[in-house]
C-alpha cells in the first residue's frame, strides 16, 4: 500500500492506494483509517483501491471541527475523484464510509459506476439510535479527562449491554478513549453521530447502478436491519450476510473479501 497527498479546501489529505486496474474508492468508518478498508480489499484482483482518510482521520489534517459532517466529507471525496480523473468509479465504504458512498451516488450520479455499502449505520435519518453509543463516548470525552471518561463509560448500561450482545462494538468504543488528539476524537464522535446523509428514501430508490450491501448480526452500531432496509430500497442491490466480527474476525475478513471480489468480478463481465 502506498500513499499520496491530496489538497482540498485548505486541508491536506492522506490517500492510500493499493493494487492495479479499474478504480474503486473505498472509505473507512468513523475514527477509522485506510487500514480498515485495506484488510478486506481483495489483493491482485484487477482493481485499484483508493481510500481518502477523512478530516481528522489517519494521517489527514483535521481542520476546523465545525466542518465535520457527512456532507463535507462527501465533498472531499468528490474533489479527489475529479482531481484523479477516476470517474466513473466504484464507490464504497464501511459504516460511515457507506453513508458517504450513498450520499455521493445521489448527489453526483455521474461519478459513480457501482456502490458497495458495508455495515451501514445510516439510511436517511440523522442521529440514528444505533449511533448513541458513539455519541455517549464523545460526550464523556467532552466532559471529563480521558481516564475518568473511560471509567464513566465502563459503569454505564450501554457498556454492559454491548459486552453481552456486541463485544466487537465494545472493543472499538474502548479504543476511542486512547485515540489522540482527544479534542478531534470527541468532536468527530459527537458531530458525526448526530449527523445524517441528508438524502431521502425516494432518492435512494432512484439509484440504478449495481449495488452490493454487506451486513452482519451481533452489531449494535451497524444493525443488520439497516443493511436489509437499504438493500430493499435500491432496485439493483444484492444483500450479502457475512460472519460477524464478534463471532470470528478472520472469518469476517474472509467473507467480506470474498463478497467484494465476487461483486467486482461481476462488474467486469
Amino acid at each position: 500500500m502506498k500513499s499520496f497527498t491530496h489538497e482540498h479546501a485548505g486541508i491536506r489529505f492522506s490517500v492510500s492506494e493499493t493494487g492495479e486496474g479499474l478504480p474503486m474508492l473505498f472509505q473507512h468508518g468513523l475514527c477509522g483509517d485506510a487500514f480498515q478498508t485495506a484488510e478486506v480489499f481483495p489483493s491482485e484482483c484487477g482493481w485499484r483501491c483508493f481510500t481518502l482518510e477523512c478530516r481528522g482521520h489517519g494521517q489527514s489534517e483535521a481542520g476546523s471541527p465545525e466542518e465535520f459532517s457527512l456532507a463535507t466529507f462527501t465533498d472531499d471525496l468528490i474533489s479527489l475523484i475529479e482531481a484523479q480523473n477516476l470517474a466513473q468509479v466504484v464507490v464504497g465504504g464501511i459504516s460511515m464510509g457507506a453513508a458517504l458512498a450513498l450520499r455521493l451516488a445521489i448527489i453526483r450520479p455521474d461519478l459513480v459506476r457501482a456502490l458497495v455499502l458495508a455495515r451501514p449505520a445510516w439510511t436517511t435519518e440523522a442521529a440514528p439510535l444505533n449511533m448513541q453509543a458513539n455519541a455517549l463516548v464523545g460526550e464523556l470525552l467532552r466532559r471529563y479527562p480521558a481516564e475518568e471518561a473511560r471509567a464513566q463509560f465502563e459503569a454505564s448500561q450501554v457498556a454492559r449491554s454491548l459486552a453481552e450482545n456486541a463485544p466487537d462494538n465494545l472493543v472499538s468504543l474502548r479504543s476511542f478513549f486512547s485515540r489522540q488528539p482527544f479534542s478531534v476524537t470527541r468532536e468527530l464522535l459527537c458531530r458525526i453521530s448526530a449527523d445524517g446523509p441528508e438524502i431521502s428514501k425516494s432518492e435512494i430508490e432512484q439509484i440504478h447502478v449495481p449495488a452490493l450491501v454487506i451486513g452482519l448480526e451481533r452489531d449494535f452500531i451497524h444493525p443488520f436491519a439497516k443493511a436489509q432496509e437499504l438493500a430493499s430500497m435500491i432496485p439493483s442491490a444484492t444483500l450479502v450476510e457475512i460472519t460477524p466480527k464478534a463471532v470470528n474476525r478472520d472469518l469476517y475478513r474472509r467473507d467480506f473479501t470474498a463478497a467484494l471480489l465476487a461483486f467486482l468480478k461481476e462488474l467486469e463481465s
